[in-house]
């Protein structure tokens, strides 16, 4: 798999309408392209599709799917250059009372509010919210219910395309390659229903046929690029004896409660079992335009939640913002290693005390062998 050298973006390929979102995202290589499809018509969700060919292309049938019946509306051509496809999907948004604990398992039904969830939003348009340069673009969007006052707030979901390995400008410092994107989730000015508020997003993944993903979770000595953070965790496709194409879901255990986060601002994460089992995916997402209805009998599907503040630290109503970034990639994920400056400092905190046993060692040895040598007998 040759890592991507170009990317492109398109906005409603097909579609003179601005009314409904969906972002086609382009990354060719040498002789493959990773299509990501990110779409609000519905619950948030993404598509990513690996192809074996630069000229592969989607094909949005857009009266299918705004119909009730939306399946086999989205589909790559050649059909035959598709060779691994899976999704992601952003359910539902849990606001709960974390006075007492921030722990989702723990947490008594009655102090729930009642559920946001993401495929009834009404999103903004993406005209004027695609950069072209940055390869940015945001989705934003308010409950569409009357029953829930949004005010001036919104959540949102902000796509950032790669062309080459790097490490991402803005905390976490997230290490990406070329063969993923970021997308980053934020609750920003949403009126909190109590002063304890903490919210939890549910994540729902689908693979190809029956495969699974896999909760994998690693940590570091090493927090140079994310103070105090780690751990690291992740989503990975366990492929099939029909596939040897893998992807990933990939975020490190904190967010942050501004903007412009630094140190100070940082949220703990919190994320739960993975359920493998009676998992429901939404009614309407883009994921049935793709793969199909009853995905949940001929696909493999899994369910996670991820919390957003302890306990210990600031509830959500004092500064109004929560931000939480991932990668969702194709291939084995980015892995930190240690710097330059991280391996130099280990050098000397770690050399530094054996050089100086080696040292007095050798002196001590050396004062022992002139005292014998200067010893005289008495008579």
């Amino acid at each position: 798999m040759e890592i991507s050298i170009w990317v492109s973006l398109e906005y409603n390929p097909g579609s003179n309408s601005s009314s409904d979102n969906l972002l086609h995202v382009r990354a060719v290589g040498h002789n493959d392209t990773i299509h990501y499809v990110w779409s609000t018509i519905g619950a948030p969700t993404v598509l990513l599709v690996y192809t074996g060919s630069q000229n592969s292309s989607l094909h949005v049938n857009w009266t299918k799917l705004l119909s009730p019946s939306p399946s086999g509306a989205i589909h790559i051509e050649p059909a035959s250059s598709v060779l691994y496809s899976s999704a992601v999907i952003f359910a539902k948004v849990f606001e709960y009372n974390g006075v007492n604990t921030s722990d989702l398992l723990k947490v008594p039904e009655d102090d729930f509010y009642p559920t946001y969830n993401l495929a009834n939003f009404t999103w903004e348009s993406l005209g004027g919210k695609i950069n072209e340069t940055m390869l940015t673009a945001t989705f934003q969007g308010v409950s569409s219910s009357p029953h829930e006052a949004f005010g001036n707030g919104s959540i949102s979901f902000q796509v950032t395309a790669y062309e080459e390995s790097s490490r991402d400008p803005r905390l976490p410092h997230l290490l990406h390659t070329a063969n993923c994107s970021k997308v980053s989730f934020a609750v920003d000015g949403v009126p909190p229903r109590g002063n304890h508020s903490r919210f939890a997003l549910e994540i729902v993944t689908v693979e190809e046929r029956e495969e699974c993903k896999r909760l994998e979770s690693f940590r570091s000595i090493d927090d140079e690029y994310t103070p105090t953070i780690f751990e690291m965790a992740q989503l990975v496709s366990v492929p099939d004896n029909h596939s040897t194409m893998s992807s990933f879901f990939q975020w490190k255990t904190t967010a942050y409660s501004s903007q412009h986060p630094e140190r100070a601002d940082t949220i703990h994460c919190q994320y739960y079992p993975l359920q493998t089992t009676n998992c429901t995916i939404p009614r309407s997402s883009i994921a049935h335009a793709y793969f199909g209805e009853e995905l949940e009998k001929h696909h493999g599907v899994a369910a996670i939640n991820i919390s957003f503040g302890s306990e210990d630290s600031e509830a959500y109503d004092e500064k109004r913002y929560l931000s939480w970034s991932a990668l969702i990639g194709l291939g084995e994920p980015p892995k930190d290693t240690f710097s330059t400056l991280v391996i130099a400092i280990l050098a000397v905190g770690l050399g530094t005390p054996v050089v100086l046993l080696i040292a007095g060692s050798i002196a001590a040895l050396f004062t022992q062998k002139k005292r014998y040598s200067e010893y005289e007998p008495i008579n």
